[in-house]
């Protein structure tokens, strides 16, 4: 799912062409269906279809218009202080077997790049986890240790090419960058034809298993495979509870030109606000991408705030020419802090799943996408059992699935007893609100020409109360993260169905 129209694009948008594959239309049978054509769909999709596989790739909107498309890129087994944490949680051995699994998704990237000939702007880069604060240096040398033992090519350092001095940091050689659409539409192209096919603007609506086939309901026909891999961020028909299990985030970034040198390695800084480094090319020229102001989505007031707050920081702190683009991403944090590859539910043996990546989709869902592949080819992937969607570790996840669920029911039933005191005349061109309109709730936006988008404000999903979203000009449900545009249209689910219009006097 996702938009390439979003009030703000991504450089990965406005860098790539727009895809024109085929709807679907009408019924067919295949070996595979895949629900979702981004990083761990077309990954998931591209491996089956090399093993021989018929492969059937459905996707709501565009090509890698998703998170996929709204990332920043980064492929890397570093993924903030991570290890240190993880060896706590799950012993050496776990935490190994994650950061094995990074490192062949980080692979398994450049092989397909390579096998299929993409030109995606894949580079080899350092990636470095720093800090700026004295007070965290002793963690940043743990990490250090931790991934040491983890046998990755990690060491302490104080040295960097960013414009401003550090505490200290954790430095892993040979990581990459690249860009996520170029990649996408890449392996999108080598999977369509021959047997197998990517259709777009086809949104699944359901899927059903019984006696050994699985049904795919879209809006444009049925589809019957022998699995289903749902490849949507979060899945859509969520047997297995995922929406309880994780829980949704947005973060921010812009891309920049300077009047100096851009830095050469990808940066992630502790701490909060967090900020990320890196850079890419546009119209032959070295731009650098900075990001952070992460937050829960739906529950911030002024969305516009982050990016301004991002901006402020930037200027501060490298010499910027121009600002080209500016956009936001969005990503659902698993309850332990390790993705859900799998079953969908334990009763489930031919619909799989893979999400909750935590922001390191590049590599985490490349990951997820050979595991898949892997499964459904009846081979045995090494790092199945570590990211298993049935798995039981209730110590790593009980405090946070709580403390998350509770927020959602926070959330449920407060906004429903709030009292509305606002009215449709009392919008401003560009403002929106959930106001009261006769005895009814409205979730209504007056647009820059005056005219009112009045919805239902009731999310579609499981029933939450929608926030509006200054920045990106959405309705964001602060619950499990479905949003939707300003005429109700679902951009990102789990939903799958539009906020309802209402009738108002403008």
């Amino acid at each position: 799912m996702g938009s390439l129209n979003e009030t703000n694009p991504s450089l990965w948008v406005g860098t790539s062409e727009v895809t024109r594959f085929h709807e679907l239309h009408g019924d067919l049978s295949t070996d595979v269906v895949v629900v979702g054509a981004g990083i761990a769909g077309l990954t998931t999709a591209a491996l089956l279809k090399g093993d021989g596989a018929r492969v059937v790739v459905v996707e709501a909107g565009r090509v890698a218009a998703g998170v996929t498309g709204y990332t920043t890129a980064k492929l890397t087994v570093l993924h903030g202080l991570v290890f240190d944490d993880l060896v706590e949680a799950f012993g050496e051995e776990g935490a190994r077997e994650y950061a094995d699994a990074n490192v062949a998704g980080m692979a398994t990237v450049a092989d397909l790049a390579v096998r299929h000939g993409i030109d995606c702007d894949l580079e080899r880069r350092p990636a470095y986890t720093y800090t700026t604060d004295a007070a965290m240096v002793d963690k940043v040398r743990a990490e250090v240790s931790a991934a040491q033992r983890l046998r990755l090519d990690a060491t302490f350092t104080t040295e960097t090419d960013l414009p401003y001095p550090v505490e200290a940091a954790i430095r892993v050689a040979d990581q990459a960058q690249f860009h996520p659409r170029k990649y996408c539409i890449g392996l999108a192209r080598a999977i369509d034809g021959a047997g197998s096919a990517v259709y777009e603007a086809t949104r699944a609506l359901s899927v059903d298993e019984e006696d050994g086939r699985c049904t795919v309901e879209t809006d444009h026909g049925t589809i019957t495979a022998g699995h289903v891999v749902q490849a949507t961020h979060l899945p859509f028909s969520d047997s297995g509870g995922f929406f309880a299990r994780t829980h949704p985030m947005r973060s921010y970034a812009i891309s920049a030109r300077l009047d100096g040198p851009v830095p050469q390695g990808m940066y992630l800084s502790v701490g909060t606000p967090s900020r990320s480094v890196r850079s890419a090319r546009m119209d032959g020229e070295e731009v650098v991408i900075l990001g952070g102001e992460s937050h829960k989505v739906g529950q911030d007031p002024d969305t516009r705030e982050r990016y301004a707050a991002l901006e402020g920081w930037a200027r501060r702190e490298f010499p910027i020419r121009s600002i080209d683009y500016r956009w936001s991403a969005q990503d659902f944090m698993p309850v332990d802090h390790v993705p859900f590859v799998g079953q969908v539910s334990p009763a489930s043996e031919r619909v799989l799943v893979a999400t909750g990546f935590k922001k390191w989709g590049m590599s985490n869902g490349s990951a997820a996408g050979v595991m898949l592949a892997d499964r459904i080819a009846g081979r045995r992937n090494p790092f199945a059992d570590f990211f298993d969607t049935n798995r039981a570790n209730p110590r790593q996840s009980l405090k946070e699935l709580v403390k998350e669920n509770a927020n959602v029911v926070k959330r449920f039933v407060g906004d429903r007893l709030r009292t509305e005191t606002r009215s449709i005349a009392d919008l401003a061109p560009g403002e929106a609100a959930v106001v009261v309109e006769g005895t009814e709730r409205v979730a209504a936006y007056r647009d820059e020409a005056g005219a009112v988008h009045a919805l239902s404000p009731v999310c579609t999903h499981m029933g939450c109360t929608v926030t509006w979203n200054t920045a990106e000009t959405t309705w964001d449900c602060p619950c499990h993260g479905s949003r939707f545009n300003c005429d109700g249209e679902v951009i990102q689910g789990p939903a799958v169905k539009d906020l309802e219009p209402r009738e108002v006097q403008a």
